[in-house]
């Protein structure tokens, strides 16, 4: 097989106190989040960074000043390439996992460079994203080629798009998510809200599948719980900026909740680590809007990070991208989006 590079893709995340504005101004600058030309966008990126970043710098400030998302994916690489070595039976200085962030480093412009030096025979591109959106996985994989073009890294690449109802990630999940359902069970009646960082509803009026992958996912994890009657929602979170955003929130949801009078047991759907979005808007600030409706008990279940089951997923779905005959795919293969989501990559 030769030398393999693999690159996880992922958001990134201010690394000091002093990197955040900057962090919210490239976030903000990406045209997949603000689809401007670039002589508006940049002004409306700079100010929008600007009034964001003593929010941001609060919402850090619980976290020592920093994202735990570099370490938390660093942790992956590491288990990834251990399973990936002992599985295709290569030497450990023939398999490398590198990481590219999309907003904060290393970001791609230098993980492309490093692979290069690397010198794979092979390079799949695998995002830390299970579900698909131009602004996440598709921005990355948008900005790993023109870069690997401006950079000349001609080698043979394949791209993973998504992975929404794969089995070992879907595994993974329930496999935390039932530990959390007995603990509810003890309480009372209970609802598990799986909560997704949501989308501006323009950007899925386009045709991006993030949300029908969203709720594919749901499906797949209560099928896999197999709980008679299972009480269960899809709601979003993580809203910015005046544009209307997909629903229900899982503010809303939790109002329901406390008119329902039930346990909730919340689970990060749509993310694979902890970083920001876990530890202070559903540990925190969602965890008092919980308290001060009166609700019985907010449980939240822990991302996947690194279980067994995750990391062997991806492990399979990166060798079997290399095996197949596609430039993009999804561990599935081929398209699994329906047709009316024309902005699935496949």
């Amino acid at each position: 097989m030769g030398r393999l590079g693999v690159v996880l893709f992922n958001l990134g995340g201010p690394d000091s106190p002093e990197a955040i504005a900057p962090f919210l101004f490239n976030l903000f600058n990406d045209p997949a989040i603000i689809g401007l030309p670039g002589i508006l966008r940049w002004p409306l990126a700079k100010l929008i960074s600007n009034r964001r970043a003593p929010v941001a710098r609060d919402i850090y400030r619980h976290l020592g000043g920093k994202s735990p998302l570099l370490e938390e994916t660093q942790a992956q690489a590491q288990a990834l390439g251990h399973r990936l070595t002992a599985e295709l039976g290569m030497k450990a200085d023939e398999i490398r996992v590198f990481i590219a962030m999309r907003y904060w480093h290393p970001m791609t412009a230098a993980t492309v460079s490093e692979v290069k030096a690397f010198g794979p025979d092979r390079i799949v591109l695998l995002p830390l994203y299970p579900q698909f959106s131009t602004t996440s996985t598709g921005s990355s994989i948008k900005e790993w080629r023109r870069e690997a073009a401006a950079k000349g890294l001609e080698t043979p690449t394949r791209a993973v798009c998504c992975y929404p109802v794969d089995r070992g990630y879907i595994e993974s999940q329930a496999g935390l998510i039932a530990p959390a359902i007995e603990e509810a069970k003890k309480i009372g009646r209970f609802r598990v809200l799986f909560s997704a960082h949501g989308l501006p509803e323009k950007i899925v009026a386009k045709g991006d599948p993030y949300p029908w992958q969203i709720e594919a996912t749901a499906e797949a994890l209560v099928s896999a719980l197999a709980i008679q009657g299972l009480d269960w929602v899809v709601c979003f979170q993580s809203r910015v900026g005046r544009l209307k955003w997909i629903g229900p929130s899982l503010d809303d949801e939790l109002r329901r909740a406390s008119n329902d009078g039930v346990v909730v047991v919340v689970v990060p759907i749509a993310f694979v680590s902890e970083h920001s979005e876990t530890l202070v808007e559903l540990d925190i600030e969602y965890r008092k809007i919980a308290q001060a409706l009166a609700i019985p008990a907010y449980i939240r279940v822990p991302t996947i990070g690194i279980e067994e089951a995750f990391i062997s997923a991806l492990a399979r779905i990166a060798v079997a991208a290399l095996n197949g005959d596609n430039e993009t795919c999804s561990s599935a293969g081929g398209r699994q989006c329906p047709p009316e989501h024309g902005q699935c990559p496949l």
